[in-house]
């Protein structure tokens, strides 16, 4: 699987990017950046990465440095997966 491709669709589907998540890289901006990724965009955003990847996030594992970019939010879905998070 592919963490990266699967992080910018689930991106793209819960905040309605039309496409436009594809063009972000590693380094892109998320949180003050993407106007549609509000608090309640960061809770659908959190619940699709539970459902797509199978693990739970507890409320103390993330903070607003988890959606500071894209590689952020990478790097935390990694850390998931590999059971350090």
């Amino acid at each position: 699987m592919d963490i990266k491709k699967e992080v910018l669709t689930i991106l793209d589907e819960v905040l309605s990017l039309g496409g436009r998540a594809s063009t972000f890289d590693s380094a892109s901006p998320l949180l003050g950046a993407v106007p549609e990724l509000d608090s309640m965009a960061v809770v659908g955003v959190i619940n699709l990465l539970e459902e797509r990847f199978g693990f739970i996030v507890e409320d103390d594992e993330i903070d607003g440095a988890t959606f500071a970019t894209v590689g952020a939010l990478i790097g935390f879905v990694e850390s998931k997966l590999a059971g350090t998070a």
